[in-house]
């Protein structure tokens, strides 16, 4: 499977929410996640020893390939804003792939 390439914003202090299809890299058919469990986080650079992780959920039926990445708004209100990477995982087993990456831009809420 291809990794897919998606910026995200984040608006600090408030509830974060994206969806991602996933396809199969051999046709246009949704990737089946059957016995699949997805991890993500963002780090402000690839090397960075601080992390925040997302929520990953794949959906049911899990054979329509989508995954929902997550965050709180109590844990957004706690992410300085600027610029940060991230990348969702998915599992089976032993094998991992990462499949989506990208950059956070993480913006300052005004409304508290």
């Amino acid at each position: 499977m291809a990794v897919f390439v998606s910026n995200i914003v984040i608006n600090s202090g408030t509830t974060f929410s994206e969806t991602f299809t996933l396809e199969s890299s051999t046709s246009n058919a949704p990737f089946d996640l059957t016995g699949y469990s997805g991890s993500a986080q963002m780090r402000k650079h690839p090397g960075a020893s601080t992390k925040t992780d997302f929520s990953v959920d794949i959906t049911s039926p899990v054979t329509d390939g989508k995954i929902i990445l997550s965050m709180s708004a109590s844990v957004t209100a706690t992410l300085k804003p600027g610029r940060y990477v991230y990348d969702i995982v998915i599992s089976q087993g032993s094998l991992k792939q990462t499949v989506v990456e990208g950059n956070v831009l993480v913006r300052e809420g005004v409304t508290r």
